[in-house]
Parts: C-alpha cells; structure tokens; sequence
C-alpha cells in the first residue's frame, strides 16, 4: 500500500510542475570498471525502499527468469522477497539498490545445466577442442573442459530414461543476483553488498520424448534444502573468485517454487549472510512464510479465523450484488501471522454511478468485518479495467478508498 500512496504523491509532484531533487554523485566503482558518474534521487519514495542508481541498470542476466520459473507469480516473489529480505543486511536508508551486474546471462544459463558425465564431458571437450584446433587457436584443454562442467543440476546420461529422469531431477530453477551500494566519505558509492536467491522446484516436469507427454516428479523440501546448501557452497566459491565479489558480505536466500498451475506463489524457507571475505556457511535460518489462498480448504484448516473473516466480507459483498461471481483473495503470513491481504471483486458494472455506490459499500464492510493489524488491498474491477481500490496499512486505522476515472 505505501508504494500505492507513493505512485500518487509522485504523480501529484508532476502535475504541479515539481520534480524531485537528484544529486549526482560518482558512483559504481569495483576492481573491473572505472568510477561512472550517476545520478542518485535525494527522495526516497518511503524508509521501506531502496533509492536507485540512475541511469538505471538492467541485470546482466535480464530476461533469463522469465524462461526457468514457469508460474508467473514465483518470478514477482523471487524478485520482491529477495529484496525484503536484504533490507535486514542492507538498510535501505543508507544502501542503494541495484540490479545484479556480476553474473550474466550466459554465465548462469550454464549455471543452471546439468553437470556432464565423464563421458559427456570428454565428448563434448575433445569436439570444441578439435573446432579450436582446426582453426588455428592454442588450446587449454583444461580450460575447455573447465568451462564445459559448469552445471549445477545433476548430470543424467540418458535423458530419455524414467528411471534416470525420477532419479536426477533437476532442482535449480534460476539463480537471482542483487546488489547494494553504499556511498563513501569520498563521495564514491561502491558495492558493499550482494544478495543471491537461489529457486528451487518442488515439481520436476520432464519429457522422455520429444512432443511426448509431460511427467512431474515432487521434491521433497528436505530433498530440496539438500540440494540447495550444495549448489550454494559450490556458488560461494566460484564468485569469490570473481573480481569485485571477493571481499563483500553476501546474502544467500532458499525460495521454494509453487506448482505451475498455482493461483498463489511459492516462499522463501531458508537464508544464510556470509561475511565479507569468507568463502564458507554458517547455519541457515529458517524462514516460515507463506501465501494463502482464499478461500480454499487450506486456508480453512490453518487459518480458520481469517478464512472465516474473508468470507463474511464476501457474504456481506454478496447482499449489494447478488449475483457476483465472489471474493478472491490471497493472505501473506510470517511466523503464522497475517501480515498482507490482497482481496479482488470481479463485478460487471453499468456506470460509474454503480462503482462509486459499491466501492462506499464495499469500504464500509472493510472496515468492519476487516481488522486486524495487516497491510489491506482490495481491488474491485470490471471485465475491462480496474474500477476502484481500497486500501489500508498494517499501522493506519482507516482504509482509504480510491476510484479510477
């Protein structure tokens, strides 16, 4: 919701012929790039967000999640929640934000491959090498082999077994690079921090053939975790020899996929912080959050009470238009607590005398029925746009409510 209020505070700005202060400041130097002068917003947008560097820098692995995380909403938590999670290493209110510019994009498409077999690699190796050869380069033919086994999946020798599929699934999904500035008696903002998530499947889809039916095999979240402290104790390593990775504190997070066809995203469960310079992990904390779906027999096992308060919300919705299609709802617990609820209203309207009478409505009920010290979003829309929302923060008493024109 404060990002909500902070989009309408910036366009007021912009309408009223103000625009937000800018400093310019030398920023981004590491041991691989000279000092880069950048602008940096004197304004935050709240003390929750991260000022970013400008001109705003894309991943250098832009565009690789799209193609390895199959639910849409895993993409957004992975990118948002690794975010929240840094702000308890990297305070916003002194670090900068900036997308990761270490791991690229090739880099960690071969990340993400599976390891080859012996024979595989030896294959694989002896054709490059003899490509090389052929056209006149001197060969490494460690460095070759080097750079051939770079997955981090485990090596399967024939792709067209079941056997083999069920037992080397493929557990890493997409490897999510993060970076934190901070700015220097200098004037010089430099890298002072890194954060790494690390997704995960629960679900292996696999093919034996090719246009041949697809078979899903489950991971076990202990299985899962397993894999996972492997594959970050072999990534701790290689980017420790990266110039400029050498000596920052690194975040290491665990985020646990949803099925594909999930309405809801999956969660992060465990996190590790390396300290600058050290090449090796502490303990891995657990991290108990969730996203809920309402309503759902889930939801009514766990969370009986929240279950039961969304739905008085949607029986009370139900008595202004009877004939809706219902509430939708999705909850964000932490410790097994509510912290967000996000509502949507599907309803067909004839006029923006309807939305307005139905979104009053639609507020009263929120306030009475929805309680509770949780951030608050409820979107009413139509088959076409978004009409209305009505929202709250987790500290503020009173909803606001506002219409769409």
């Amino acid at each position: 919701m404060k990002k909500i209020i902070a989009i309408v505070v910036c366009a007021l700005l912009l309408l009223s012929g103000c625009a937000p202060k800018m400093k310019e400041e030398q920023v981004v130097k590491n041991e691989k790039s000279k000092k880069e002068t950048s602008i940096v917003p004197s304004y935050q947008l709240s003390k929750e967000n991260y000022r970013m560097i400008l001109p705003y820098k894309p991943s250098k692995a832009r565009g690789v999640i799209v193609g390895q995380l199959a639910n849409r909403m895993d993409i957004d938590e992975v990118e948002e929640g690794l975010r929240r999670h840094s702000k308890e290493f990297f305070d916003p209110e002194t670090y900068y934000f900036q997308e990761g510019q270490y791991l690229d994009k090739d880099m960690v498409y071969d990340w993400l491959g599976r390891k080859l077999t012996k024979k595989q690699l030896e294959k694989e190796s002896s054709s490059q090498i003899s490509d090389l050869k052929k056209n006149g380069y001197t060969v490494n033919e460690e460095k070759v082999k080097h750079e051939l086994q770079q997955g981090l999946n485990p090596s399967i020798e024939d792709e067209q077994s079941k056997e083999q599929q069920e037992k080397n699934p493929k557990y890493l999904s997409h490897i999510l690079e993060q970076n934190f500035l901070k700015e220097g008696k200098d004037g010089t903002a430099r890298l002072q921090g890194v954060s790494i998530a690390l997704a995960m499947k629960s679900v292996y889809r696999y093919q034996t053939e090719t246009g041949g039916p697809y078979k899903y095999r489950k991971i076990s979240q202990k299985e899962m975790l397993e894999q996972g402290h492997q594959i970050a104790n072999t990534i701790l390593k290689r980017v420790r020899q990266m110039d400029g990775l050498k000596n920052v504190p690194i975040l290491f997070t665990i985020y646990r996929e949803e099925e594909q066809e999930s309405p809801v995203p999956g969660n992060f469960v465990q996190e590790s912080f390396v300290e600058k310079g050290s090449s090796s992990f502490g303990k891995w904390k657990s991290i108990k959050e969730e996203f809920v779906m309402f309503p759902s027999s889930h939801a009514n096992d766990k969370y009986f009470d929240d279950a039961q308060m969304v739905k008085a919300f949607s029986d009370e919705v139900a008595k202004y238009f009877p004939n809706y299609v219902g509430v939708i709802g999705k909850g964000f617990y932490v410790n097994g607590e509510m912290k967000r609820l996000t509502l949507e209203i599907p309803l067909e309207f004839n006029g923006k005398g309807e939305v307005l009478g139905f979104s009053q409505y639609a507020f009263g009920a929120a306030k009475e029925i929805l309680t509770g010290h949780y951030d608050l979003e409820i979107n009413v829309k139509s088959s076409t746009q978004n009409e209305s929302l009505i929202y709250r923060d987790a500290d503020e008493k009173e909803p606001v409510v506002h219409i769409f024109h």
